[in-house]
């Protein structure tokens, strides 16, 4: 089943996805998962290593179909998705990766994203010239090009040092908080999604099924130092206990 456009929300039911094994034994990596973030809301995906996280990225980005239940995406569908690798053409410079993934985009606007992002003395560089962080930059602003209705980022800060992490979830905020986009990150980091997200969904091991729901009262940098550190440690003592035998 294809995610279909024009909700009201990001509406995901999956019954259940399984993959095959080596040895072609079925294994469900999801299992009844359901999840709902409103139309202009950001929400984080966190959850044990191999959970499916990315499995359920895949999904609701269209990527795989093999599944039961259904994806709604809000209003008009149009998506824009960044990678754990930035994928990037390697032939192409960082502004006309921009330019092909987004050809209605006008020179203004082409500018003012790589303003943004810090990268208009990067525009003419090529891929094998950018450092990750640059990269993960490039890749953002070819997803925000072209102005989707839904922002799913896989992991955008993973592989990255603390103070480049820092800079780049600062301008992810930024770009959130100006922009209203419906934005759904994938993460292992409790205080990468307390940052960054409205909503946090933290999924119980494999096969993932969402636990518990967070909502963030003053979301992107506005929540205190203590009432952030106490989010964390309900998601931590939430995580512990689904990981615990019964």
């Amino acid at each position: 089943m294809s995610p279909a456009g024009g909700a009201a929300s990001l509406d995901v039911a999956v019954t259940h996805k399984d993959h095959t094994s080596a040895d072609g034994r079925p294994l469900r990596a999801l299992d009844e998962l359901r999840l709902t973030l409103p139309i202009g809301k950001a929400g984080a995906l966190v959850g044990p290593s191999g959970c499916g996280k990315t499995t359920l990225l895949r999904l609701i980005a269209g990527l795989d179909h093999d599944y039961a239940g259904h994806i709604r995406l809000p209003a008009h569908g149009r998506l824009g998705m960044v990678f754990q690798e930035p994928r990037l053409l390697p032939w192409r410079s960082v502004a006309d990766n921009i330019r092909i993934a987004a050809p209605e985009a006008t020179e203004q606007e082409v500018a003012a994203l790589l303003d943004d992002l810090s990268l208009a003395e990067h525009a003419a560089h090529y891929p094998g010239e950018l450092s990750l962080g640059l990269a993960r930059r490039a890749a953002l602003a070819r997803a925000l090009a072209i102005k989707p209705d839904l922002l799913l980022l896989d992991e955008p800060l993973v592989s990255l040092d603390a103070a480049l992490a820092r800079e780049l979830r600062d301008k992810i905020a930024a770009l959130i908080d100006e922009k209203r986009i419906t934005t759904l990150v994938v993460t292992h980091d409790l205080s990468e999604a307390i940052a960054l997200a409205d909503r946090i969904f933290l999924l119980s091991p494999r096969p993932a099924r969402v636990m518990t729901t967070l909502d963030i009262p003053t979301p992107r940098g506005r929540l205190g130092k203590e009432a952030a550190q106490a989010l964390e440690t309900q998601a931590h003592d939430a995580l512990a206990s689904a990981r615990r035998p019964l």
